[in-house]
């Protein structure tokens, strides 16, 4: 069941006069546990099961503020970051030089031990494109504290589980345009200070061969949204979406593509990579 709903303009305090209207997809909250079916499971699109409105929000431009930004406070950060990749369509490519410059650069931007790099994505909003996704059009964040953990369990090891207490993990991602500036389905980012607990509703997340877990995003009118307009090739934005520690640093950004209204007709599309890392301290 899917059903859409337009919500009023939602209003809270500015951080910053500049910013986009724009609509964002929240789930609603039910008694039913939500659940989804991923492309890997119906071979195409994805399909959500449960319900789901659209809210106008207020999209605040972040790149007045951006080097105020941290992953820890607000589960976002923005960086200049140049590449010697000459073509991210190649994967071979993408392994041999990009994995080992994100390790690098990770480990210098938050001072982790170990960076494991599990997988990369390619997407676009083009329909139908080989080798790439479609946008992530809805408020969710990647992981939940339990799939999180099981992240955890699944790549490092039990007894990685057992001692996060002296070695904390932290997933973060790190996505980056791959064609430029981008005009159509930027990305937004919900500041972490900003999300309650009752505003996360976990969702199954169903594939062919397992179920994993998600968190989508209820609609509050206290959320702060951010986006980085135009963005460039050489430029990167990191997302936390799980941390192990729970002593008041962000532990999950939720996020969305979004329609931009003041997207020229002719503007190309969004092409854009992220790469999935697992940070241990």
């Amino acid at each position: 069941m899917q059903t859409q709903v337009q919500a009023p303009v939602v209003a809270y305090a500015p951080i910053t006069a500049e910013g986009v209207t724009a609509a964002i997809t929240h789930a609603v909250k039910s008694d039913t546990k939500p659940y989804m079916h991923t492309s890997a499971f119906t071979g195409g699109a994805p399909q959500y099961f449960g319900e789901q409105i659209a809210s106008t929000v207020v999209i605040a431009n972040a790149r007045p503020f951006a080097g105020a930004l941290s992953l820890d406070h607000e589960g976002v950060a923005f960086r200049n970051n140049v590449s010697a990749v000459r073509d991210f369509h190649d994967d071979a490519e993408v392994e041999r030089v990009y994995y080992p410059e994100i390790v690098a650069f990770l480990k210098a931007e938050t001072g982790a031990r170990e960076v494991l790099i599990f997988d990369h994505t390619r997407r676009t909003d083009t329909a139908g494109k080989s080798g790439f996704r479609g946008p992530a059009n809805r408020a969710h964040n990647d992981y939940t504290h339990k799939s999180g953990l099981e992240r955890v369990r699944t790549l490092l090891g039990e007894d990685a589980v057992a001692r996060l207490d002296e070695r904390p993990v932290a997933q973060v991602n790190v996505w980056r345009p791959i064609s430029e500036p981008v005009l159509r389905s930027p990305l937004a980012l919900l500041d972490a200070t900003s999300v309650e607990p009752g505003d996360l509703i976990a969702t199954d997340h169903v594939y062919a061969d397992r179920i994993g877990e998600i968190y989508h995003l209820a609609h509050n009118p206290n959320h702060r949204w951010l986006y980085f307009p135009k963005m460039r090739r050489d430029e990167i934005i990191l997302i936390k979406g799980y941390d192990s520690r729970e002593d008041g640093r962000a532990r999950f950004t939720p996020h969305s593509a979004f329609e931009d209204p003041a997207t020229p007709a002719r503007a190309p599309a969004r092409e854009s990579i992220e790469i999935r890392t697992l940070l241990t301290f």
